[in-house]
């Protein structure tokens, strides 16, 4: 028996030896088959090539993307692409490295090929996440860079993948939603369009002059810094309440702006109602000792 040495290994000794052993005859057997060692040397020297060529190609692409994110080039399809260029060379250097170990590939695919119905239903879950991946390419119901509200997620879209979207939320997580999961979910797109409706609604004392309520308000809401001049703000009263009448309040601003916008909107009709004297009913309650 072969035996290491220079160092006790204590109870691990006995393993130590085994492995030595069996790398021994390996390495015998393959010493009597030179050509067998210069096809392992060679398939390693593919892989490694192939491993270095989708990493340049992939990367080449999302240079690509960048330089674009200034143009009019779509970086979501790009961004996309890079990763099908990636795993297709993949995929082309692993039949290579099959080929040279001495794998006959063609009897694989034909295998491959009977078995396709075995191998869709257990790879369906992924197979599926890459075409609902194609699916929202082709129909674009976003990019990269859109404020999107995919079911309870709400973030921006950071990376459309082969196998899933990026998603990062308002608190800097990054969420990882499968392709299924947002292809069959309602997509709201924040970003698509240029303006965002902010609404406020509120209520004012029933005893309050509406008139004159609507006229401040009015004055308000047309003094707004983020609001867009493209659409005029809309001021009106819904209904009536036990306590009051509902007013509500509409501004278009940009998307970016919106949380900022609302903040600043309902600060500034705090202010001046107070100093209108105009009061915002609320509920009281009564406690009754008995």
């Amino acid at each position: 028996m072969t035996k290491t040495s220079g160092f006790n290994l204590g109870p691990l000794q006995p393993l130590a030896d085994e492995v030595v052993r069996e790398a021994g005859i390996v390495w015998a057997k393959l010493s009597e088959h030179p050509d067998m060692m210069a096809n392992i040397g060679w398939a390693a020297l593919i892989f490694a090539i192939t491993l270095v060529l989708s990493g340049m190609a992939s990367d080449g692409v999302k240079r690509a993307s960048r330089r674009l994110v200034h143009k009019d080039g779509d970086r979501t399809l790009l961004e996309f692409f890079s990763q099908v260029v990636r795993w297709l060379i993949l995929a082309v250097g692993l039949v290579a490295v099959l080929n040279r170990l001495g794998v006959q590939t063609a009897s694989l695919l034909t295998v491959l090929g009977a078995a396709s119905l075995a191998i869709g239903l257990a790879l369906q879950g992924t197979l599926g996440n890459v075409a609902a991946g194609l699916m929202i390419l082709l129909n674009k119901p976003y990019r990269i860079g859109d404020t999107v509200h995919v079911g309870e997620i709400k973030g921006t879209v950071h990376r459309l993948g082969l196998f899933a979207t990026e998603i990062n939320t308002g608190d800097n997580v990054r969420v990882f939603v499968p392709n299924t999961k947002v292809f069959s979910n309602e997509i709201y797109n924040i970003s698509t369009n240029a303006a965002m409706k902010i609404e406020l609604a509120f209520e004012v004392h029933r005893d309050s002059d509406l008139p004159a309520v609507l006229a401040l308000l009015t004055d308000i809401t047309n003094r707004q810094p983020s609001r867009l001049s493209l659409h005029e703000p809309v001021v009106g009263f819904q209904d009536f309440t036990s306590n009051g009448v509902i007013v509500k309040v509409f501004i278009w601003v940009l998307p970016a702006q919106a949380f900022s916008a609302r903040t600043a909107l309902v600060l500034d009709i705090k202010k001046h109602l107070d100093a209108a004297g105009v009061e915002i009913p609320y509920p009281h309650q009564i406690a009754l000792n008995k």
